[in-house]
């Protein structure tokens, strides 16, 4: 059977990139999936690939007012919400590369990040709660990142909200432990996986490649991660499988934390 037969999950960041694999595993594994995003077009065209059990509506993670009326829209059609993915994010470089380093970010610039990493997550967390109190449970899952363990010195506000959003998870792991809900709320943590937010590091030209095999040479499996391979942690924790797990962080980063590994061959 399914893993997720049945159930009915809301993603964000939904259009491409990780939300997308998860959106697509989701389906897969039998649960209805609300696709949400700001990018209408990739949203409407990444629900029709999946097929009857997806669906997309627009959600701009950063207002309230969307929350209320996708999570209403939700409970109204389907009776219940039982799942919700944070993934929506930003790295701040996605109309090029600028200063994000701690001296010259602009204060613009990390509300912006924050905004939406970190306010986001946090509105889908309220109203997921709410929505899901009608049950009295169901799985949240919250998209952190490896910069969130690490200092990332050109990227602070990245980092900053990552690591935020970390800790988020756990008081919502343990608020609705509290309140007696079997809500859980896990987080998980990927690190060089290879999608579109990429695109503004890498850059198109010719030494593009140069410089995605210039990265993995420094991690563990020197390899990027794929997103399929992030989905498939979505779906352990969304699932069933995963009762006792809450305020857990599954870290998905190819060894990068564990330290630095030495080429094949190279040890006696």
């Amino acid at each position: 059977m399914p893993r997720l037969s049945g159930k009915i999950a809301l993603v964000t960041g939904a259009a491409r990139g990780i939300g997308a694999g998860i959106a697509r595993a989701f389906v897969a594994e039998g649960a209805r999936v609300v696709l949400t995003d700001i990018d209408e077009a990739g949203g409407v065209a990444m629900a029709a690939s999946l097929g009857e059990n997806a669906s997309y509506m627009r959600l701009d993670v950063r207002q309230e007012a969307d929350w209320e009326r996708v999570t209403a829209a939700v409970v109204a059609e389907h009776g219940r919400l039982d799942i919700l993915v944070n993934n929506a994010g930003i790295t701040g470089f996605e109309e090029g590369v600028k200063a994000h380093d701690p001296e010259n970010a602009s204060l613009e610039d990390w509300r912006a990040v924050h905004a939406v990493n970190l306010d986001g997550a946090f509105l889908g967390c309220k109203h997921a709660i709410r929505a899901m109190r009608r049950t009295g449970e169901g799985a949240i899952v919250n998209v952190s990142s490896r910069s969130g363990v690490v200092g990332i010195s050109g990227a602070a506000a990245y980092a900053s909200s990552k690591a935020a959003l970390r800790n988020h998870t756990r008081s919502v792991a343990l608020y609705c432990a509290e309140q007696g809900l079997n809500i859980r709320c896990n987080a998980i943590l990927p690190a060089a996986i290879l999608t579109p937010m990429w695109e503004p590091l890498l850059g198109d030209g010719p030494d593009r490649e140069a410089r995605m095999a210039a990265f993995v040479a420094d991690t563990p499996l020197r390899r990027f991660g794929r997103v399929e391979e992030v989905a498939a942690l979505a779906v352990l924790l969304a699932s069933d499988e995963a009762p006792y797990m809450t305020g857990a962080e599954l870290h998905i980063d190819g060894g990068i934390l564990a330290g630095s590994a030495a080429a094949p061959g190279t040890r006696d």
